[in-house]
């Protein structure tokens, strides 16, 4: 029996003084509704509007309804946003998984909940494009409008309501809003590049909307496998799933399916969900429960964010006191992710802010900024100057971390200011002037069945260079420096990591063993005056060493050095270490031998190298999928 239809405005009456109306998300915002609920207004006083982000006009919130009609916004979007900032609006900051369960139990009332859906089939209507908090509204409410919309998709999951506990039909035939894509720019680019090398094959992935999450999606183009566990999903999403990246295959929950709270996008993403079995949608307090998250092996949460501190603190819902956005399910992925096996979690925003004028890592947060990440939960944090490892680091490593990952013309300020607040020491030395971090330098590599990840060294890896040196024994050690040598200074290990990717480059072999990726190698070059050729050194741990880990090196050192534009290396060569004299007579035709007090010095040029192209394969590096940072 098909449902009667009254118009919005009728349906509206029954909305009363002191009543808290729910509206739906999204690109499901019911146009008609609000629009009818906005005529409402002058006949009614202190009504509630609330509700997530919406997609279309939100009349509810101007300054005409105060005493009327007042929002209470549980994520600020771009339409409500300068009502919240000027207090005609409210906030209230929560979890997106609690959302529904705080609705249902009446601590977050809602009385009056207008929804769009599609036309009811066998006695059940399809929420469509936003289930998440919308299910509960419905359940709690006492009073249901639907605005039935042909152009809405029926979309599959959990995603139905029943047609008798609507308590009112509307029919309004309306395009669903669509959110413009993302501006990307450079920078979002060099971002997306650097998240999609933490992302390995067959992860699931968590994503947001806007610049930085569009380019991550495109960078992932040549994975295989990928899987989408999220509280929303976009046009970016789609485009992966058609070009076969995103099977869903190695999924640990729901393998093969696509699995969202909503989606916003265009017409055709809109047009691709109707009735498709890979895309199912849940209510938020599924897809954003961090023990659902956590059923997904490899889980990959990507989020972004406004500020963040150099203790690894994250701000992402204000501008110092100003609230500018919100909490949303940032930190349920987040904590989703660090429970899954393999899992990891990014923040990733640009370095700069205002135009580029303003530093988005800081000494500190801004007066009155929100903490919505707690530096405990942090993972990677990623700008387009690098990527920063940070859990189960220090202060000190941290701030390191992050310091290098800031914009250059902000990285001496930033010291000056983790040395003011203790984070540093007043002698910690930091690369000047450095290069961006070579992620294309990444790379995987199998030696004796194991497997060794290669990367450029960073200054944040002083912790892990202290390691090799202590483990190793003292032959190797006197062998790399050419002396007994029982402890390094503090000052000598920074010097050492403290490389700027193109006067000095240092790259390291990390392993995994009993659970921990250490550092087994390092290959090494310092230009010299000259400009045109290098000292060169390197360094194998003895667990390592006769496995063909060190001619590696020389041959990737070579030939990034030869892609720098160098002429050559020399390296002073103990007499005894014929092992290491070994390897470089084995990959350069030439050597030139000048005698030393106990040593040898060695010149070799790059045009007499026996290699030819990128040691580490044809494939970019960058794309090797590790997680080891």
């Amino acid at each position: 029996m098909s449902p009667k239809y009254i118009s919005a405005d009728e349906a509206l009456k029954f909305v009363k003084s002191g009543q808290h109306v729910l509206v739906g998300s999204g690109a499901a915002e019911p146009q008609a509704l609000v629009e009818a609920l906005a005529a409402r207004g002058p006949h009614i006083s202190d009504t509630e509007v609330l509700h997530l982000l919406t997609l279309g006009a939100a009349p509810y919130a101007d300054a005409r309804f105060e005493g009327r009609l007042r929002h209470n916004a549980l994520f600020i979007g771009p339409n409500v946003r300068h009502a919240v900032q000027q207090g005609l609006a409210d906030y209230t900051p929560c979890f997106l998984s609690e959302v529904p369960g705080l609705i249902r139990s009446g601590r977050l009332p809602v009385d009056v909940a207008l929804i769009e859906t599609t036309a009811p089939e066998g006695g059940v209507c399809s929420l469509g494009v936003a289930v998440d908090i919308v299910k509960a509204a419905v359940e709690a409410a006492s009073y249901v409008v639907a605005q039935v919309n042909p152009q809405m998709p029926w979309t599959l999951g959990d995603a139905f309501i029943k047609e008798e506990d609507i308590d009112a039909f509307v029919f309004a035939d309306q395009p669903l809003p669509e959110l413009p894509r993302g501006k990307t720019s450079q920078t979002t680019w060099h971002i997306g590049r650097y998240v999609a090398s933490l992302v390995a094959d067959g992860d699931t992935l968590q994503l947001g909307i806007g610049g930085i999450p569009g380019a991550v999606l495109a960078m992932l183009a040549h994975k295989r496998d990928l899987g989408i566990h999220s509280e929303m999903i976009s046009d970016g999403v789609l485009e992966l799933w058609r070009k076969g990246v995103l099977t869903g295959k190695r999924k640990t929950l729901k393998p093969g399916k696509i699995v969202a709270a909503f989606a916003m996008g265009s017409k055709d993403l809109y047009a691709a969900l109707d009735r498709n079995p890979v895309f199912e949608f849940y209510p938020s307090d599924y897809t954003n429960n961090p023990r659902i998250i956590a059923q997904n092996e490899g889980m990959v949460s990507i989020n972004s964010a406004l500020q963040v501190d150099l203790t690894g603190q994250v701000c992402a819902d204000s501008l110092g006191s100003r609230f500018y956005s919100g909490f949303g399910g940032q930190v349920d992925f987040i904590r989703g992710a660090a429970w899954s096996p393999r899992g990891r979690s990014i923040i990733a925003l640009p370095s700069l802010a205002k135009d580029g004028t303003v530093s988005r890592i800081v000494p500190a947060l801004s007066l009155g900024a929100g903490v919505v990440t707690t530096r405990a939960d942090v993972d990677f944090v990623v700008t387009e100057y690098g990527i920063a490892s940070l859990k189960g680091k220090t202060i000190r490593e941290r701030a390191v971390a992050l310091i290098q990952i800031a914009h250059p013309e902000h990285r001496a300020l930033l010291v000056e200011g983790a040395k003011k607040f203790g984070y540093l020491d007043s002698a910690q030395l930091m690369p000047s002037d450095a290069a961006p971090y070579r992620v294309d330098l990444e790379a995987t590599l199998s030696f004796e069945g194991e497997s060794v990840f290669f990367r450029p060294l960073k200054p944040s890896d002083e912790r892990r260079l202290k390691d090799l040196f202590y483990s190793q024994s003292a032959e190797t050690t006197y062998r790399r420096f050419g002396m007994a040598l029982k402890c390094l200074s503090e000052r000598q290990f920074q010097e050492l990591v403290a490389v700027d990717y193109t006067r000095s480059m240092a790259v390291g072999a990390f392993a995994r063993t009993n659970g921990r990726q250490k550092l087994v190698a390092v290959g090494r070059y310092t230009v010299g005056e000259d400009r045109d050729w290098a000292e060169a050194a390197f360094a194998v741990h003895d667990d390592w060493q006769g496995k063909g880990v060190g001619t590696f090196l020389v041959d990737y050192l070579a030939w990034i050095a030869r892609e720098q534009g160098l002429l050559g290396f020399t390296a002073e060569v103990l007499s005894i270490n014929r092992q290491m004299r070994g390897i470089f007579e084995k990959r350069f035709r030439k050597i030139l031998a000048g005698p030393a007090n106990g040593s040898v010095t060695l010149t070799m040029r790059l045009s007499d190298w026996k290699g030819r192209g990128n040691p580490a394969g044809q494939t970019n590096a960058a794309w090797s999928g590790s997680s080891a940072k």
